[in-house]
């Protein structure tokens, strides 16, 4: 696809731009950050503001069918005609992006009649880093995809995450409110020195004290990206193995000690009330051996 941009185009971000021509904002900056999105031959950030008269290509592979990629074991732990809910293995990419275009959750689970919501996504409700496990909940219709959207943002879902972090927190319960956004100076993290604060609030009680760490049940009231691991930074207390947010105690583990362990919604057509519950995986309930004798 190739565009020029009109002079009324003047002042507008490219993503905005490109909107109409791929379906919604959303694909448009997906589009952006594949890296399919040049102008004047090098690829764009979708923050660029647009001076009118640029030429745009968008240079776009096939769409790929659903490529499993390495054989995944997916457990499924709810499924019914509108949705399912799956217990996702750490390593799993939910969506495609960039550096990971196959093999991710949502092309697994594409094959089972996930649909709904965009479509390089279909099905995805809200997602997990690659790096955390637990339970997801995924629609099977445009119907069930808007209801069950409609319920987090209404926070009428719970969703409930064992984690362990660094020392102990002054209380053994209480909520972290501070706005997070794209960290001032490292962009791949996210943190409350940023310029684009958006509302974050994450409560947590204590489930375990221990020698050197805290065993914490923490639930998100809002979802933003990285808000566990990046709020618990903020308080000086990061989540175990996340070398990436601050965590120098691992307890032997080869990522953050994280995992979705308990969701609570309605079914989104009946409303009938279900909740699931995940155990610890193997290598988070080795690593918590591990920091009870430490």
């Amino acid at each position: 696809m190739e565009l020029e941009a009109p002079p009324e185009a003047a002042g507008q971000r490219l993503d905005r731009y490109l909107a109409p021509h791929a379906g919604s904002r959303a694909q448009a900056a997906r589009w952006i950050e594949l890296g399919a999105v040049r102008i004047a031959g090098r690829a764009a950030a979708k923050s660029r503001v647009l001076a009118g008269g640029e030429r745009i290509v968008v240079d776009l592979p096939p769409e790929p069918p659903p490529d499993p990629g390495e054989p995944v074991a997916l457990v499924i732990a709810y499924e019914d005609a509108d949705m399912l809910v799956v217990d996702k293995p750490a390593g799993l990419v939910v969506h495609p992006a960039a550096g990971h275009a196959h093999g991710t959750l949502s092309q697994l689970l594409a094959a089972r009649g996930a649909a709904g919501g965009e479509a390089w996504r279909p099905g995805i409700v809200h997602r997990l880093d690659k790096d955390t496990s637990g339970l997801l909940v995924v629609a099977k219709s445009d119907e069930a995809h808007r209801a069950l959207k409609r319920a987090i943002a209404l926070r009428l879902v719970v969703r409930e995450y064992l984690a362990l972090v660094s020392g102990r927190p002054p209380a053994r319960a209480g909520t972290i409110d501070a706005p997070l956004g794209r960290d001032l100076r490292l962009r791949r993290r996210m943190s409350i020195a940023t310029a684009t604060p958006r509302e974050a609030r994450t409560h947590f009680t204590l489930e375990e004290s221990l020698p050197s760490s805290t065993l914490l049940r923490v639930r998100l009231e809002t979802g933003r990206t990285h808000q566990i691991r990046a709020h618990f930074r903020a308080i000086g207390h990061p989540l175990c193995g996340d070398r990436d947010y601050g965590g120098t105690l691992d307890f032997g583990l080869e990522r953050q000690f994280l995992h979705a362990t308990r969701l609570e919604l309605e079914q989104p057509r009946t409303g009938k009330p279900l909740e699931f519950h995940s155990p610890l995986p193997a290598d988070l309930a080795q690593a918590l051996e591990r920091a009870r004798r430490a």
